[in-house]
């Protein structure tokens, strides 16, 4: 099992309201590039979307249940068909999104459980949480060429360090796509 962590990210770090959904008066930088730099699996999930179950914040899976159950091209079907983890405190309905559920209990006790491979995708705080923990094993950032200067960053300060290696760069129509994962010589905690 492995927990890979998937975001759109601007040149100096930025996360935050990448579709404009956050009303912030950066939000929406990832789209200014044209739909095609975010549509499909720019993140080359593959086999691990098929395999895996992905982990969402409240925030983002409302998002998204509002925006894939009403697509139906083959990536969205496979978005669709996925499981999905909620990790909320609030939420208790998870219908408008099939095959959703919200986690029962801590948020770290259900990611180890996990037998399958953890996709997350934007959820801050969820990958913040994951971080304290050190239970990431791989990153998986869409850079965009933008500088925003203000916004939430993937990487606070006063983090602790760590030290990753470049599994895989290409570019995807305006962004490139950097795979980083742990070395091949260190394991999770």
């Amino acid at each position: 099992m492995s927990v890979i962590v998937a975001e759109f990210i601007t040149l100096d770090g930025i996360v935050s309201d990448p579709d404009g959904s956050g009303g912030t008066a950066t939000g929406g930088w990832a789209f200014r590039h044209g739909p095609e730099t975010a549509a499909g699996d720019k993140f080359r999930f593959g086999r691990v979307l098929d395999n895996g179950v992905m982990l969402m914040g409240r925030a983002t899976w409302q998002l998204f249940s509002r925006i894939w159950p009403g697509r139906d091209d083959p990536f969205s079907a496979r978005m669709n068909a996925a499981p999905k983890l909620v990790a909320s405190r609030t939420l208790a309905d998870t219908s408008a999104w099939a095959n959703s559920k919200v986690i029962d209990g801590d948020l770290i006790e259900a990611v180890e459980r996990e037998d399958r491979d953890v996709i997350v995708v934007g959820s801050l705080s969820v990958v913040r949480t994951l971080m304290t923990e050190d239970l990431i094993d791989e990153y998986r950032l869409l850079t965009f060429p933008t500088i925003l200067g203000t916004g939430d960053r993937l990487f606070p300060d006063g983090r602790s360090p760590a030290y990753l290696e470049c599994l895989a760069t290409e570019q995807a129509g305006a962004a490139v796509l950097t795979r980083y994962g742990r070395p091949a010589h260190t394991s999770p905690k």
